[in-house]
């Protein structure tokens, strides 16, 4: 009657040692890390790696272990203090074209590691880090809808030969057109209703003037989508400086909250986010030396000298052909003519057109690529690429001549980031050291301790043997749960930490509704083992019906929740599950091993 067959034991056996290894890696803690990753085409290399290890023993620093990683190298240091001091060591030895980023590296063991196991994430409150909320300028937002208007009116009106005095943004918002007279406003009409559909026209005093004010529906799209852009623009800067688990999040209708653990200076998180990346095109000055004009003194008025890659000079029109705010995408893969590393361009519309009109002007004339990136509060540009122009260029287009794949891929992921959509504006920020955050755990791990042995003592004295039982059942359960939240690689935050605590309350509600049914079968006059099946049984109903409202209520707070309240809506929920398995399959498993399959008299319960 009360016996499982062997593959549920085997099962119960398998789910608890699995969950012990990949619970196990959250005991070993963190060591203090430096990441050195490279720029742009730079070579992340053992060569490199030796180099920096050598720097930092002639500066009588112990490193504790030096680590090839993915395009990085990782070095880990005993204490904080070791890293503080080994990281000006590091970035005076690998200079600007690397990137050298503060980091907390999983001590984790290599035949732990080797099975994919993994501590959890901790959030801010616990691992220390900087917060900022910024507010995003949507009246800059508007602005910039307002001139783009203005610039694709001109272009419009100068195409039909619709005669204008003047196209300006208005004060108030909008644009404000002045024509020649009325027959050329007129004349406008059919183009403002083809083409620019999104402008409400407004009639002025004057006859041959106009106002047009951009759609309250369209307006909504471009904050919208600013605000968007604004999100993935900074994701993508903190991705590629190799902060680990960033939260970069919207907050309200124009803010957003960027959490960036690990570091611990908001002058370095500003640089971070203050990264950027963007193209220019412009025509190669093919008819004076480059080398000569900067002996001689005498610049060409319309040129502008820039550098290769390897340092050679170029003179380059001041003009500029096409800029990197019309690129809407950017993908990296392999020319089909020559087989080397490219980066493929997709340009908006407006971008089409603009690149299209150039380039068809300039056919047989060289085009140089100049990249440019923002590093320190100063410009760096650079030419990556010289190519003569074949053919008219539209919204697709490719940029060849790069040194690898691996600099094709990260000029790609920079122009991808791009500009930020908006200004935004630092309005709060926070620091929480790691003292702090080191304090927060040793609090929050010692309440959920406190309270799991609170509640096993009183189950040992109030149901004896059973009550055994159901301590190790529940002691399991947080075992299960820890490594459910490092297998999903989910951030552990302080109400994450509080689900634990409530979670261990809940679990043993099982465990009381099982054993007081087996007291009252026993009253009954029931036999021990008849007892104890009909115990389990009958409960199962009610013990459904509690975990089934729970969930309910822990997945709504998931849905409609933010930030801390997500994370303790995780934390409840996983802790549901698993505490549904060791209340009923687990301690059914141990009693019926224990008492299965015996005579008995009586029940320890």
């Amino acid at each position: 009657m009360n016996e499982y067959p062997l593959w549920r034991y085997l099962l119960v056996l398998v789910v608890v040692t699995v969950g012990v290894l990949y619970a196990l890696p959250n005991l070993y803690g963190d060591d203090p890390a430096l990441q050195i990753s490279a720029r742009r085409s730079e070579t992340v290399d053992e060569a490199l790696s030796t180099r920096v290890v050598d720097a930092l023993k002639a500066a009588s620093i112990d490193v504790k272990r030096s680590e090839m990683q993915h395009k990085s190298v990782l070095l880990r240091f005993n204490d904080l203090d070791a890293r503080a001091k080994a990281r000006d060591v590091v970035e005076k030895t690998v200079g600007e074209h690397y990137i050298v980023a503060l980091n907390m590296a999983p001590a984790t063991p290599d035949w732990l590691r080797k099975i994919g196991a993994k501590p959890m994430y901790m959030g801010l409150d616990l691992r220390g880090g900087v917060h900022f909320l910024m507010q995003v300028d949507m009246d800059a937002v508007r602005t910039q809808t307002d001139e783009r208007f203005v610039s694709e009116l001109r272009t419009a009106f100068r195409d039909e030969k619709i005669r204008y005095r003047s196209i300006a943004r208005d004060p108030d918002g909008g644009v404000r057109v002045s024509f020649q007279n009325e027959e050329a406003k007129q004349k406008a009409g059919p183009v403002l209703t083809k083409d620019f559909r999104e402008l409400q026209r407004t009639e002025q005093s004057d006859a041959t003037e106009l106002l047009l004010t951009v759609s309250p529906k369209l307006t909504d799209e471009v904050r919208k989508t600013a605000i968007k852009q604004n999100l993935t623009t900074l994701r993508n800067r903190v991705n590629e400086f190799g902060v680990a688990e960033p939260v970069i999040q919207q907050q309200g209708e124009g803010r957003i909250v960027v959490q960036l653990p690990g570091v611990e200076d908001t002058a370095e998180a500003k640089k971070i986010l203050g990264a950027t990346a963007t193209l220019e095109f412009r025509l190669v000055d093919f008819n004076n030396d480059a080398q000569r004009a900067i002996d001689s003194g005498h610049i060409p008025v319309n040129s502008k000298v820039y550098y290769d890659k390897a340092g050679k000079p170029i003179l380059l029109d001041k003009k500029v052909m096409l800029t990197g705010e019309y690129i809407i995408d950017a993908s990296s893969g392999i020319e089909q003519t020559s087989g080397g590393p490219a980066v493929f361009i997709t340009l908006d519309g407006k971008g089409s057109r603009l690149f299209s009109r150039a380039t068809r002007e300039q056919i047989g004339k060289p085009m140089a690529v100049v990249y440019i990136e923002q590093r320190k509060g100063r410009a760096i540009e650079q030419v990556i690429n010289v190519a003569t122009i074949r053919d008219e260029l539209s919204k697709r287009f490719q940029i060849s001549g790069l040194d690898s794949t691996d600099e094709a891929h990260t000029l790609a992921l920079l122009l991808r980031a791009g500009a930020l959509a908006a200004p935004i504006e630092i309005i709060e920020e926070r620091t929480v050291g790691p003292s702090l955050g080191q304090d927060n755990i040793d609090k929050g791990m010692m309440s959920a301790m406190m309270g799991l042995i609170a509640v096993v003592v009183f189950t040992a004295i109030y149901y004896r043997a059973f009550g055994l039982i159901a301590g190790v059942a529940l002691s399991m359960n947080v075992v299960l749960l820890v490594a459910l939240l490092s297998m999903l690689q989910a951030t552990l935050t302080l109400p994450g930490i509080a689900g634990i605590v409530l979670t261990v309350g809940m679990a043993i509600d099982a465990n009381v509704l099982i054993n007081e049914r087996i007291r009252e079968e026993l009253r009954n006059g029931n036999s021990p083992q008849a007892s104890i099946h009909a115990g389990y049984e009958k409960a199962f109903a009610t013990i459904a019906d509690a975990n089934v409202t729970h969930m309910i209520a822990a997945l709504v707070l998931f849905l409609f929740g933010t930030g801390p309240v997500k994370g303790f809506a995780v934390t409840l929920t996983l802790g549901i599950l698993t505490s549904a398995f060791t209340a009923i399959t687990g301690t059914r498993a141990i009693v019926n091993l224990v008492y299965g399959r015996r005579r008995l008299k009586g029940l320890s319960v």
